[in-house]
Formats: structure tokens, sequence, C-alpha cells
């Protein structure tokens, strides 16, 4: 069974770091775009950043570029997102993602994936 587990979520003031982690089982991603989307209260869920297999391929939401830094670590199966300067707007449910099939070139990257998580929260406060 895949499965996406992501943990790190929380609660923070504005202008504080969080580093969400994404472990995945079941099989490997080391050949798959993985990344993160979220959901606000009462909005769609929305791309936030994600990153192809190796050596670059970077993709970010314009909302947090500069702000977020999204990596993976292959041999572990993982994907991470540090976030930085976090403002009140960035609360919501963290999701980590992948794409259904292995090595695909499309851009953007990771608009249809094949597997989530179950989200974590992060709440930014004022």
């Amino acid at each position: 069974q895949v499965q996406l587990v992501e943990s790190g979520g929380g609660l923070v003031q504005a202008g504080d770091s969080l580093r969400l982690s994404c472990a995945a089982s079941g099989r490997t991603f080391s050949g798959h775009v993985m990344g993160w989307f979220r959901q606000a209260p009462g909005k769609e869920r929305e791309f936030v950043a994600a990153i192809r297999w190796i050596g670059g391929g970077l993709e970010y939401a314009d909302s947090v570029k500069g702000r977020f830094t999204v990596s993976r670590d292959n041999a572990e199966n993982s994907v991470y997102l540090q976030m930085n300067s976090l403002k009140p707007e960035d609360t919501g449910v963290y999701y980590c993602a992948a794409d259904p099939i292995p090595y695909d070139r499309t851009w953007p990257l990771l608009r249809s994936p094949g597997y989530w998580g179950q989200g974590t929260q992060v709440t930014v406060s004022s």
C-alpha cells in the first residue's frame, strides 16, 4: 500500500519558520516529481512547490517564491518543504503529492498528482 505521510506542521507566529517532511512508503518515488499543495479554509487546494527527481527542476507558486524551499532525499524516499518568513496567509492544510508516473517531463510540474498524503495543519498567527 502506497502512503505519503506528512509531518512538521504546527502553530507559529508570523515571521517564524517551519519545516515540513513527507515520507513515502509502499513504492519508490525516486523517479517521480514530488511536491506540496495547500488548502486554506474556504478556498480551493493550490499548488505550492514541486521538485523533479534529480538535479534541479524546481517550481514555486509566486506567493511563496523566496520564502519556501522544496528539497528531496531519494535515499529516504522523502520530500521536504522549508518555510521561512511565514505569513498568516500561509495558513492551511499542507499536502504532499507525487506524480503518478516516473520521469514525467511535462511543465508545469505536478499539476495532476496521482498520490496524496493526508495533510498537516500549518497555522500562522499575526
